[in-house]
């Protein structure tokens, strides 16, 4: 096995590969990336057994061949080569030796027969979406999804695509908070309801250039993104997500129209206090047309006053305000509508026309 490509070229590929090496991994084989080097390109592969990625560059290859190096290390080293031509080789003793100018290197490979077969995924069902949309929708609810281990479906994003109405719907769930996202797609081949990783999810989203399409290969239980250069399959979680359509209500006795930018500001001054009080506790006071928010600690207080639209009844009902601040981040909309029924039910946070996104945020008992 012998090949050279350029520095920057690899330091990139093992970049977008090392997203699928484990951080708590009790197999060493894990730690690593998998190199095949054939017809003048160079595939390099690494995964988790929970996410696969699969990254292909240029290369020219003077004798064809596979191993696996040490994942990290190999990264690092590489990064320190991005200005220069590479070659590697494979000894017999499974080291491989790294040139470069007239210097060298050599790092011992793990067996490459001990690297887990990636399946393949069938090419036959799948949805089409623009990579800016599918972005979107991904980044729209995953701040909500659940780092609670005791309930591993809320670990992961529910996708309900529906062919017939040619949507995508993207929902997470913490037990604190919803959200749930719509787009477009441009076209899907069947109906499908699956629940992806949301931290995977996260990851495969962040390697989307351009704002061409993106197909989503649906099949048995894993997802497949092809990027041309860049493959990633995923797992699916198995189980049951919740009824999430049961947890929000839609008829309100208090709906507040409000300046999105004003109302995030407000936030997150009056959070300051909040935060040093370890609580995050602002209090909303809705009154004919002002929204009050305040906030108290041992070491002071804050007060912020806001002009709203009001329709219905005047309500006192309090947050913690960082669960306000993660879902206002996602909204590029000027205005957003809160709609409430009493200060302990949740706030359901819509924009004043359509449905693309819908976020529901418990309340917390003030003291």
């Amino acid at each position: 096995m012998k090949f050279s490509c350029d520095g920057l070229e690899l330091s990139d590929a093992i970049s977008v590969v090392s997203k699928a090496i484990g951080s708590k991994t009790t197999s060493q084989i894990l730690e690593g990336i998998k190199l095949v080097c054939e017809d003048n390109k160079l595939v390099l592969t690494a995964t988790d057994l929970e996410m696969s990625v699969e990254k292909t560059i240029r290369a020219e290859v003077e004798s064809g061949g596979e191993t696996v190096v040490p994942g990290r290390l190999f990264g690092e080293y590489i990064r320190k080569l991005t200005n220069e031509q590479i070659t590697c080789e494979l000894n017999e003793k499974n080291q491989l030796n790294i040139s470069y100018a007239d210097s060298q290197g050599c790092l011992q490979c793990m067996d490459v027969i001990e690297f887990p077969t990636i399946k393949e995924v069938e090419r036959n069902d799948y949805f089409e979406i623009l990579k800016s949309d599918f972005k979107t929708l991904i980044n729209c609810v995953n701040y909500a999804v659940a780092l609670d281990e005791s309930r591993p479906v809320l670990k992961g994003i529910l996708l309900e695509i529906s062919k017939a109405n040619n949507t995508i719907k993207s929902v997470a769930v913490d037990g604190c908070r919803l959200s749930l996202a719509n787009k477009k797609l441009n076209m899907a081949t069947n109906d499908f309801k699956i629940i992806v990783p949301g931290k995977n999810l996260t990851e495969i989203v962040k390697m989307m250039d351009g704002d061409d399409t993106v197909k989503v290969y649906v099949h048995s239980n894993n997802i497949m993104v092809d990027l041309g250069d860049t493959v990633i399959i995923n797992r699916l979680i198995d189980g049951q997500f919740i009824n999430y359509k049961q947890i929000i209500p839609h008829d309100f006795a208090t709906s507040v129209t409000i300046n999105k930018e004003q109302l995030e500001n407000a936030i997150d001054r009056a959070s300051v206090l909040s935060r040093i009080d370890k609580n995050n506790l602002v209090k909303f006071d809705i009154k004919e047309k002002t929204l009050t928010l305040t906030s108290n600690s041992e070491i002071g207080n804050t007060k912020e006053n806001i002009t709203v639209g009001l329709k219905g009844n005047d309500l006192s009902i309090s947050f913690n305000s960082k669960y306000f601040t993660d879902c206002l981040r996602t909204i590029e909309n000027s205005y957003v509508k809160l709609n409430m029924n009493s200060a302990i039910q949740p706030c359901v946070i819509t924009p004043c026309e359509g449905d693309d996104y819908t976020f529901l945020i418990l309340p917390v008992k003030a003291r």
